[in-house]
């Protein structure tokens, strides 16, 4: 094992280059998984389950078949991009009502109610019918051997994993504010070692959790949605309070959708529509191209792109809910016109204070990953149980923690997401994908599948990387290696994410800058050592067009690599 390990995030990684085929996440063991599936004939889609199903192995603290996916997918035979939402609804009994007689003013955290229908391996199956080559039970074979046999714990997964404890044992008085409603749960010690984490290098089975995905190597998804799991599940839930049934198991489904996009400077964003957080990045990529952003000095540039994220977040926090349960006005608020209207609100030399949603007319802890295989396909896809271990409800004998999504929902029932009957919360795990756009002559090919995970880091990370890419014509590597800044959210204990709110800022800022942009109104608060993660771990893969070459970077921030065939 090995002890005293402190992250201080200096890169000097190279890219990593390859042509038949790439995988970048958060965890070496899961890129190779991935990998092995590209070399053995499968495709983007293919590799990324694969990838997937390996992280809920070797870093169940972030991911797993408890929690929700989406992805975006790029053919690069017909040049399309995808959109699939694996995100679970509010069972049928969710009720405003019962959680006011409960005494709660807003939705609790880890109790049975935070828990929505997991979408996770609905997800990946159906990603898999539309885009891929193989089946569950041949991308599943890698995770089930390492759950089964075991793997040493890598660093900063050991480091997470350290926050759960408390959780997973239920200990008396870890709620802080939740009500507990059943006894202590006995199921969370299948994620530890005698009842504490795993130490950095030290080897970890989870057998329970091996032997759910062999049921889902060979029923496929029914294995969690009908039958004993389903049943299992509600029990579990119901015991903590919550309102899942097998009925309302069995009525998930996932969707496919029409992604958003937004046009900078030669190529297209794609980003997955509401329930996803994805349309905060639209926002402020429509702002950002109405500056010249490559030409500003690096203060300027900074407080012209906080300015932007701060009006795709006003928009976001009240519109983005269930589209299919609220109307949207999507149109409007990604069209340039609404951009060229809001712009006007950002003043070049001073933080807003106060910034309001606009009415246009109608018309934390995660897992990302990027797999582009020879070919030139290309999927983005992330996979997330929210907080930590999400609820950390373990069903028991399963070894899948639940996560606790439902916690995203209002209780306020005038509110486009206010908690209702089998509808989706605001979800903040999503994934990003560029394609070069009329502009160029690379028309229709893959610029990049990226993603940065983090809470509502992400539209930010995006953001961030794009500008790095486009503006500043950065590599993968260089741009995540890049410092990175953050409007804190709702669940960063900074308080709320709103106009005036505090801009984190990461090590590695000149002072100047960071001093002018104090002098310009913006309240800056430093955040270094291990809560560097506050700031996510990205990944990202670009393909030159021209040569065929695939070119990968990987976030010092995590454990991962990317990793070329």
């Amino acid at each position: 094992m090995l002890a005293n390990l402190t992250p201080t995030y200096h890169s000097r990684r190279s890219n990593v280059l390859a042509m038949r085929g790439m995988v970048a996440t958060s965890q070496p063991l899961a890129a190779q998984a991935g990998l092995a599936i590209l070399q053995a004939g499968g495709n983007a889609a293919d590799a990324a389950i694969a990838t997937a199903a390996m992280l809920n192995v070797v870093e169940p603290t972030s991911t797993g078949i408890g929690g929700d996916c989406f992805a975006l997918y790029y053919d690069a035979r017909t040049r399309q991009v995808t959109a699939l939402n694996g995100s679970g609804r509010a069972p049928a009994a969710a009720s405003i009502q019962a959680l006011a007689e409960l005494g709660y003013t807003k939705i609790p955290r880890f109790t049975g109610h935070t828990v929505s229908i997991p979408g996770t391996v609905a997800g990946w199956s159906d990603l898999l019918e539309r885009h891929g080559r193989m089946v569950l039970a041949d991308v599943l074979q890698p995770a089930i051997w390492t759950a089964e046999n075991g793997y040493p714990v890598s660093e900063l997964i050991a480091l997470g994993w350290r926050t759960q404890v408390q959780k997973l044992l239920r200990a008396p008085g870890w709620l802080s504010g939740d009500r507990e409603n059943g006894p202590p749960q006995p199921s969370g010690h299948e994620l530890l070692i005698d009842g504490r984490a795993p130490q950095p290098g030290e080897l970890m089975r989870i057998p329970t959790l091996g032997a759910t995905l062999r049921g889902i190597a060979a029923e496929g998804k029914d294995y969690v949605y009908r039958g004993d799991f389903a049943r299992q599940l509600s029990a579990h839930v119901q015991r903590y309070g919550g309102w899942i049934t097998p009925a309302d198991m069995a009525a998930h489904v996932s969707t496919w959708d029409e992604p958003l996009t937004a046009d900078y400077r030669g190529v297209r964003l794609y980003e997955c529509p509401p329930n996803g957080q994805g349309l905060a990045a639209i926002i402020a990529a429509n702002l950002a191209a109405g500056y010249d952003l490559a030409s500003l000095p690096p203060v300027e540039r900074l407080h012209l792109m906080i300015e932007c994220m701060r009006l795709g977040f006003a928009d976001a926090q009240q519109w983005v809910c269930d589209a299919l349960v609220n109307k949207i006005p999507l149109s409007g608020l990604a069209s340039r016109a609404y951009a060229d209207e809001r712009r006007a609100l950002i003043a070049p030399d001073r933080a807003a204070q106060q910034v309001r949603y606009g009415s246009p007319l109608a018309g934390s802890d995660t897992v990302y990953l990027s797999v582009v295989d020879g070919e030139g396909n290309a999927c983005s896809f992330i996979n997330s149980l929210y907080m930590g271990m999400g609820s950390g409800l373990v069903v028991p004998a399963t070894g899948v923690s639940l996560q606790n999504r439902a916690n995203l929902f209002e209780l306020a029932p005038e509110h486009p997401n206010a908690l209702a009957p089998h509808k989706r919360p605001y979800q903040t795990i999503i994934p990003a994908l560029t394609v070069y756009n009329e502009e160029s002559e690379f028309a229709g090919h893959l610029h990049a599948c990226f993603g940065v995970m983090g809470g509502y880091m992400q539209p930010q990370g995006h953001f961030q990387m794009l500008v790095n890419m486009v503006d500043l014509a950065m590599t993968p590597q260089a741009a995540l290696d890049a410092p990175r800044w953050a409007l804190a959210g709702p669940d960063s204990g900074l308080g709320a994410q709103e106009p005036g709110g505090l801009v984190l800022i990461e090590e590695g800022w000149d002072f100047a800058t960071l001093a002018a942009l104090a002098r310009r109104g913006h309240r800056l608060h430093a955040v270094d050592g291990f809560e560097r993660s506050t700031f996510g771990g990205g990944q990202i893969i670009r393909r030159d067009p021209a040569t065929g070459v695939i070119i990968g970077g990987s976030d010092p921030r995590k454990d991962g690599c990317a990793a070329g065939w």
